[in-house]
């Protein structure tokens, strides 16, 4: 079965790798972009074209298209497919995308699923914080939110606006410091107002209002009778490593202060560091849901490291607001959970992505 991806980056990649992992009569000859811009000129081995090349189009005709990218831009795609010609097509959804990488990943061995783990009889007690900024757009549609799940506004000092009852600027906070770290002004306030408490839920959370931890009432029950640790979205591939992705959103010299912070502060995990930069898969967007104490402890880790970064970066965080903290987050959580894993039992699911 002939198949193109439309799309260049991780989406793309990971639908490709996942597909070719679980079924051996699909060819893939190509990804297909609207424009070059910041696109690779190959993926995975094959090559990206772009729409003006008449020959691709032309072979698009004759082939199924994957739509593979984030699905509030889906809709425009769509219809430059149409425009020229191009009809069957395919939208390859979050919900889609998740089931695809359980499989994949389940018969790869790696990055095993939560749904893979048997139903408890006990659902677990967990609160999970939804990030919310007020310039966020408006979602098109409405997007149910579970009862676990409560909204908390970040950047609340910087704004008189509100859009959360729970804000990120009560008690111990860094609220205003939120252009440089994004959600994880939220991740601190739920490790000094939250973890603290001993009346704390067993299980805490982040997520972003539009992206979500699919989880299902089976999974919540999954959680406790299984023993599970942390509960990561799928991670996904980048090419050559996470290391050279990372490094597209961060200046060299913040690069660098990242390295000096870890090697000044964690040393023990200096070394592991490389390995796990070199790897090809990663989490994204600083979402998780963990045990309080797996969750206290990795704050405890990640927030030292964050603060130093702050006082080596040129110019220094105090100075800037491109949230370049935020990115660094992400590696930091890849770096924390990868290099433990033999000590945590992490499970895996999708990340809905709410338009």
């Amino acid at each position: 079965m002939k198949i193109v991806i439309y799309g260049a980056q991780s989406i793309a990649l990971g639908t490709y790798l996942a597909l070719t992992t679980l079924f051996q009569d699909i060819y893939v000859p190509f990804f297909l972009v609207n424009e070059k811009g910041i696109n690779p000129d190959f993926l995975s081995g094959k090559p990206v074209k772009v729409m003006s090349d008449f020959s691709a189009i032309e072979l698009c005709k004759k082939a199924k298209i994957l739509i593979c990218t984030p699905e509030n831009v889906m809709d425009e795609i769509e219809e430059k497919l149409d425009e020229r010609g191009i009809y069957d097509h395919v939208r390859m959804t979050s919900s889609r995308f998740a089931e695809l990488l359980s499989y994949a990943y389940t018969k790869s061995g790696e990055f095993r699923p939560l749904s893979h783990y048997p139903v408890g009889m006990k659902k677990a007690d967990i609160n999970m914080y939804m990030a919310k900024f007020h310039k966020d757009k408006v979602l098109k549609g409405d997007v149910e939110i579970p009862d676990f799940i409560t909204p908390i506004q970040v950047g609340t000092m910087i704004t008189d606006t509100r859009v959360a009852e729970c804000v990120d600027s009560d008690g111990d906070n860094i609220s205003a410091r939120n252009g440089n770290y994004s959600e994880l002004t939220a991740l601190y306030w739920i490790w000094k107002n939250v973890l603290e408490n001993e009346c704390c839920n067993d299980y805490v959370g982040l997520v972003h209002y539009r992206r979500l931890l699919d989880l299902s009432d089976d999974d919540l029950m999954r959680l406790d009778s299984n023993d599970i640790d942390v509960v990561l979205p799928f991670p996904m591939p980048y090419e050559p490593n996470i290391e050279s992705h990372h490094k597209r959103y961060l200046r060299d010299n913040d690069w660098k202060a990242l390295i000096k912070a870890i090697e000044e502060i964690h040393p023990e995990d200096f070394g592991g560091m490389k390995d796990v930069l070199n790897q090809r898969y990663m989490c994204n967007y600083n979402i998780l849901l963990a045990k309080k104490d797996v969750m206290k402890d990795y704050c405890a880790w990640l927030f030292p490291i964050l603060f130093r970064v702050e006082e080596l970066s040129e110019p220094k965080g105090n100075e800037r607001a491109d949230r370049y903290i935020g990115y660094m987050g992400e590696t930091l959580l890849n770096v924390y959970f990868m290099s433990r894993k033999n000590q945590f039992r992490i499970a895996y699911t999708g990340c809905k992505f709410c338009i």
